[in-house]
C-alpha cells in the first residue's frame, strides 16, 4: 500500500509540476527548461544509472547482511561519480563568460544531475530491501520540497537554469533528510572484494546503460532539432506533451518495477533461475496489463486536459504533438518495464545496448525523411519510429527462438481485447464538453476495462487482489 500511494503521489505532483512551470516560463523558456532537464537526465543515465541498477540486481536485505562490501563499492562509486560531476558544473560555470548562456545551462544540468542521481539511488535501497514505508518517506519528503522550490524559483526568476537547479537541490536534500535510515554499519572488506563488485556493477549495468542513454538522447537531440527548425517555444510545445506523457508512463512503470522486478529477484535468489523467469513472464503481463490501457485513456482525454489543465499559451500544440509522441512513448515504457527484465534476470544484457542503436539509426533516417515535408511533426513522428523499432527488436529477441522467455499468450491478447473494447465505449464521449468528457472518460473506461479484468482475470490482477483482501476465485 505504500508503493501505491507513493505512485498516486508522484504522478499527481508530476502532472502538477510540469503545468505550473509551463504556465509561469512560457513556451520558450519551457523549451530552455525542458531541453537543460533532458540533458540532466541524460548525465544521470549515463554516470550514475548502472549503479543504480546495480544496487536493485545485487544489493538486498540478506546482501546487507552477509556481503557487506556490495553497499561499500556502491557508495564509494557514487561519492566518486558526484565529486567528478561538481568539478564539470564548476567548469562549465567558469566558461558562462566566453560561452553566454549555454554554459550556465550546461552546469545547472550537471548540477541537477548530482540530485537526481542521489535521489535515485536512495529509492533504489528502499526497493531492494522491500521497505515501502521508507520509499514512501523518500517521495512524501522529495515533493514537499519540489513543488514549492521549483515553482517559487520559477516565479522569482522566470530563468529555466535556476529552476532546474532547484529541482536538483530539492531531491539532493530529500536523500540527506532520510538518509539515516538507509545506513549500513561501517564495516572494512578487502580491495580485492570491492574490485570484484566493481567489475560485477560494471558487466551487469552499463549495457544498459548504454541503452538508456541512447533513449535520452533521442529526445534530447529532437528537441534540439525541433528548436532549431522553428524556435524555442516549438520546442517548447514538443516538449510539454512530452514530459507530460513521458511522466505519466515512467511514474506508472516505475511505481510496478518497483515491486515486480525486486520479487523476481528474490524468487530467483531463493528459488532458483527458472523461478526468477517464471515470475519476469508474469510481471510483464501486469504491466501490459496496466500500461497499455493507460495509453488508450491518455489518448481519449487529451483533447479535455488541454482545454481544462495545459496553459493557454500551449494550447492548440499539446494534443498534436501528444497523438504524434504517444505510441512512441508506450514502446519505451514496455520496453523498460516489460521487455529489459527478462535480460536483466539473465544478466544478459548486451541485446539492450543493439535495440538502442536500432533506434537511434531509425529515429535519426525517419527525422531526415519527414522534417522536410512536415517540419516539427515530422521530427515527432520519428522519435516515436525509433521507439518502436526498438522494442520491436528486443521483443523478437526476448520472445522467440530457443531462448525465448516461456510464457502464456493469453495475457497479452487478453488485454489487447479489453483495451480495444474500453477505447470503442469511451471513443463517443470525446466529443463531449471537456469538463464533462474527463470525468465521463474515466468513470466508463474504468469500468468497462476493470469489468472485463475482474471476470477474466486477465494478467491474475482478481487473483491478486483476492489473495490479499479476499478469497480467491478461479478465473471463467
Amino acid at each position: 500500500m505504500a508503493v501505491i500511494a507513493a505512485f498516486v503521489v508522484n504522478a499527481v505532483m508530476n502532472l502538477a509540476l510540469g503545468l505550473l512551470i509551463a504556465q509561469i516560463l512560457g513556451p520558450a523558456d519551457f523549451g530552455r527548461f525542458a531541453l537543460g532537464t533532458a540533458g540532466a537526465v541524460a548525465l544521470n543515465t549515463l554516470l550514475f544509472e548502472w549503479l543504480r541498477l546495480s544496487a536493485t540486481r545485487f544489493y538486498s536485505e540478506r546482501v546487507r547482511q552477509a556481503e557487506p562490501w556490495i553497499r561499500g563499492m556502491l557508495d564509494r562509486a557514487y561519492l566518486a561519480t558526484v565529486v567528478g560531476l561538481l568539478g564539470a558544473a564548476l567548469l562549465a560555470l567558469a566558461g558562462r563568460p566566453v560561452f553566454g548562456d549555454p554554459a550556465l545551462l550546461a552546469a545547472a544540468a550537471a548540477a541537477a544531475a548530482i540530485g537526481l542521481g542521489l535521489f535515485d539511488y536512495a529509492a533504489a535501497l528502499a526497493r531492494a530491501r522491500f521497505v515501502g514505508g521508507l520509499y514512501l518517506r523518500l517521495v512524501l519528503v522529495k515533493n514537499a520540497l519540489t513543488l514549492p522550490l521549483m515553482v517559487g524559483i520559477a516565479w522569482a526568476t522566470a530563468d529555466a537554469a535556476a529552476v532546474m537547479l532547484a529541482g536538483g537541490l530539492s531531491q539532493f536534500l530529500a536523500a540527506l533528510l532520510v538518509r539515516r535510515a538507509f545506513a549500513d554499519p561501517p564495516i572494512a572488506h578487502e580491495t580485492a572484494r570491492r574490485q570484484d563488485s566493481l567489475r560485477l556493477f560494471m558487466g551487469y549495468g552499463l549495457p544498459i546503460v548504454a541503452a538508456n542513454l541512447v533513449y535520452q538522447l533521442m529526445p534530447f537531440a529532437n528537441r534540439w532539432a525541433v528548436a532549431g527548425a522553428a524556435g524555442f517555444a516549438e520546442a517548447g510545445y514538443f516538449s510539454l506533451a512530452a514530459d507530460i506523457g513521458g511522466r505519466i508512463f515512467s511514474t506508472l512503470g516505475a511505481a510496478l518495477d518497483l515491486l515486480l522486478f525486486q520479487i523476481a529477484v528474490l524468487a530467483a535468489e531463493t528459488h532458483g533461475h527458472e523461478a526468477g523467469e517464471e515470475q519476469v513472464a508474469r510481471n510483464g503481463a501486469v504491466v501490459l496489463a496496466l500500461i497499455l490501457p493507460s495509453a488508450a485513456g491518455f489518448w481519449a482525454l487529451a483533447p479535455a486536459l488541454e482545454a481544462i489543465a495545459v496553459p493557454e499559451a500551449f494550447r492548440g500544440h499539446f494534443v498534436t504533438y501528444t497523438l504524434l509522441l504517444l505510441p512512441g512513448l508506450l514502446a519505451l515504457a514496455l520496453m523498460n518495464f516489460a521487455l529489459n527484465p527478462i535480460f536483466q534476470i539473465r544478466r544478459r544484457t548486451l541485446p539492450l545496448v543493439a535495440a538502442g542503436g536500432i533506434g537511434a539509426v531509425v529515429n535519426l533516417v525517419a527525422a531526415l525523411a519527414l522534417a522536410g515535408p512536415y517540419g516539427p511533426h515530422g521530427i515527432a513522428a520519428a522519435q516515436s519510429l525509433g521507439f518502436i523499432a526498438a522494442m520491436l527488436f528486443l521483443g523478437l529477441r526476448a520472445l522467440t527462438g530457443p531462448g525465448r522467455l516461456r510464457m502464456s499468450w493469453r495475457d497479452p491478447l487478453a488485454v489487447l481485447l479489453a483495451t480495444g473494447a474500453m477505447t470503442v465505449a469511451i471513443l463517443p464521449l470525446r466529443g463531449l464538453s471537456p469538463w464533462l468528457a474527463l470525468p465521463a472518460c474515466i468513470v466508463t473506461g474504468s469500468l468497462v476495462y476493470g469489468a472485463l479484468v475482474w471476470c477474466f482475470d486477465i494478467a491474475g490482477l482478481r487473483t491478486a487482489v483476492l489473495a490479499r483482501f479476499g478469497r480467491v476465485v478461479p478465473a471463467e
